[in-house]
């Protein structure tokens, strides 16, 4: 299997785990997120086939990170309720951020392999989208597990006492 079949079948089964993983989060937070990195990845797949068609390459723009502050934004009278999270859900966040790193591992292997400049500028692309993928969910998995440290640290509170 050529390394572009094992990208676009890796992007494909991203784009289905995180529709399934949305379904099963009961958090508003972690639902939207996880829809919203399904959406990055389904672009992800029309880059991957825009090469293999022998298409110029277009550059789906995602800020990932910009996403999720707007999320955080939306969200914000959830988040600042109670947040309780199965250990299921935590598990979700735990994959996906194995996904995440394992696509970045494999995208960083070939993309100096690969034999046309166009296939090269996929992988680069996708590398640094899936870096910020990566990075949203060990946040987002930082929060759920321990909101009021995740707080602390973010805001780098200083804890009087």
């Amino acid at each position: 299997m050529k390394s572009i079949e094992i990208a676009l079948k890796m992007e494909t089964d991203a784009v289905k785990f995180y529709k399934e993983a949305a379904e099963r989060v009961n958090h508003p937070v972690g639902k939207k997120m996880f829809l919203t990195i399904a959406n990055d990845e389904t672009n992800h797949i029309k880059m991957i086939e825009e090469v293999v068609k022998g298409l110029d390459l277009t550059i789906r723009e995602a800020h990932p990170i910009k996403t999720l502050k707007t999320i955080f934004e939306e969200m914000k009278p959830y988040m600042m309720e109670r947040v309780k999270t199965s250990s299921d859900e935590l598990e979700a966040f735990k994959i996906a951020m194995e996904m995440e790193k394992e696509g970045i591992d494999f995208y960083k292997k070939i993309k100096d392999e690969v034999s046309t400049e166009k296939e090269k500028k996929l992988f680069e692309r996708l590398i640094v989208e899936e870096q910020q993928h990566h990075k949203i969910f060990a946040e987002t998995y930082n929060f759920l597990n321990d909101t009021g440290n995740w707080f602390m640290w973010k805001e780098f509170s200083i804890v009087e006492g």
